[in-house]
């Protein structure tokens, strides 16, 4: 199994100048982004541990709503080894997290907002801000970026102002395609677990047009259950 160590050698971020966007996901090797309805399930130990590091890594932490509920997020938190990481370098002591919601279909007393360690973010639309913002002011900070929809660029730059220039993405699919299509993702890391699963399962981008977005291949890790841990980075 490769070591904490090892991982933070191998997903190392050369500079923080600048935005990046990150995304960090895991499949099945027939391509499924679930299995019983949540991703977690097809993880493992060294997925897990890898999620932490690309935690610590991360200014914030970006999150769509449907993944909140789906996977049942609740305060995102890096350890007392990987705060002292943090330290050394500068950092905040934790992560923020940012929730994507358009429609503000959220409940502020979820466990995301209850248990969060730093005052989350939501983001949403003009509209949605308007007509539901005011619920949410107690537990978060509520971000207009965009009148209908959200404008993720906006976001991004509303983050850089925060000084969240490096950004990890955990889902879900439809917020990975959003991100997609606008040109914004920089780099994919892509867990393959060795499990065929079938069914209906969706992929782990969707809500996009098709199109052949390339990417190269940055990194290969791999453990002793026989998962893959995949790096891409933008060409």
């Amino acid at each position: 199994m490769p070591t904490r160590s090892e991982l933070f050698d191998a997903y190392a971020l050369h500079g923080r100048d600048g935005s990046r966007v990150r995304m960090n996901f895991v499949s099945s090797a027939d391509g499924a982004g679930t299995l019983g309805g949540r991703s977690g399930a097809l993880g493992g130990p060294t997925d897990r541990a890898l999620m932490q590091v690309l935690r610590a890594m991360a200014d914030v932490v970006l999150v769509g709503a449907g993944t909140v509920r789906a996977e049942g997020y609740g305060g995102v938190r890096v350890s007392a080894d990987d705060v002292e990481w943090r330290r050394s370098r500068g950092m905040e002591d934790q992560p923020a997290l940012a929730v994507v919601s358009g429609q503000l279909h959220l409940d502020p007393g979820d466990p995301v907002f209850a248990e969060a360690m730093r005052r989350p973010v939501v983001v949403t639309t003009d509209a949605a801000a308007n007509a539901r913002g005011a619920v949410f002011e107690p537990v978060a900070t509520v971000m207009a970026c965009g009148t209908d929809t959200v404008d993720l660029g906006m976001m991004l730059d509303a983050f850089a102002r925060r000084g969240w220039t490096q950004v990890l993405c955990e889902g879900g699919p439809h917020l990975f395609g959003a991100l997609l299509a606008g040109g914004l993702v920089d780099e994919v890391c892509v867990t393959i677990a060795p499990r065929f699963v079938g069914g209906e399962a969706g992929r782990i981008v969707q809500g996009v047009a098709e199109g052949d977005r390339r990417f190269a291949l940055a990194g290969v890790v791999t453990d002793d259950e026989g998962f893959a841990f995949l790096r891409y980075a933008a060409g």
